[in-house]
C-alpha cells in the first residue's frame, strides 16, 4: 500500500504540473482581439480538453504497468482486452463516473481514489478557468 500510495501522490503532482502548464500554454494561446469570440471559447476548451485527456492517460499507462505487477492489482470486470480497458477505466475514475463495470483491485485501488479525488479537483479548476475566459469574452 505504501508503494502505491506514493505513486499516487506522484501521478497528482505530475497530473497538476500538466494541468497549470496546458492552462498557462491555452491562455498565452487566447486570441485577444474582440471579434474572435468562438475562436476564444474553442481554444480555451481545447486546452482544457487536451489537459484532462493527457492526465487520464498517463493514469491509463500506469494501471496498465502495475497490472503487469500482480502484486499491486490489476483491474477486473467486464475487460475487452487491451488498452483501451485501462483508458476506460482511467477515464471513469478521473470523472468521478465510476460505472463499475471495470474495477480495480488490491492496492491498484488507492491509485483509482486518488484518481477520482485529483479528477474533481482538475475538472473544477478547469470550469474556474472556463468561467474567466467567458467573463472576458463578449457573447453577445
Amino acid at each position: 500500500m505504501i508503494v502505491t500510495t506514493v505513486l499516487s501522490l506522484g501521478l497528482v503532482m505530475l497530473s497538476v504540473l500538466i494541468h497549470y502548464e496546458a492552462l498557462h500554454v491555452t491562455n498565452a494561446l487566447l486570441p485577444r482581439q474582440e471579434d474572435h469570440n468562438r475562436s476564444r471559447i474553442l481554444v480555451a476548451f481545447t486546452g482544457v480538453l487536451c489537459a484532462h485527456l493527457l492526465s487520464v492517460l498517463i493514469f491509463a499507462a500506469t494501471y496498465a504497468y502495475i497490472s503487469s505487477i500482480r502484486s499491486l492489482g490489476a483491474l477486473a470486470g467486464k475487460l475487452e482486452g487491451g488498452f483501451s480497458d485501462f483508458v476506460y477505466f482511467s477515464l471513469m475514475s478521473f470523472t468521478t463516473l465510476g460505472v463499475g463495470d471495470i474495477y480495480a483491485t488490491g492496492p491498484m485501488r488507492i491509485i483509482a481514489g486518488f484518481q477520482a479525488l485529483n479528477g474533481f479537483v482538475l475538472i473544477g479548476w478547469s470550469a474556474s478557468f472556463a468561467y474567466v475566459v467567458m467573463q472576458k469574452t463578449d457573447t453577445s
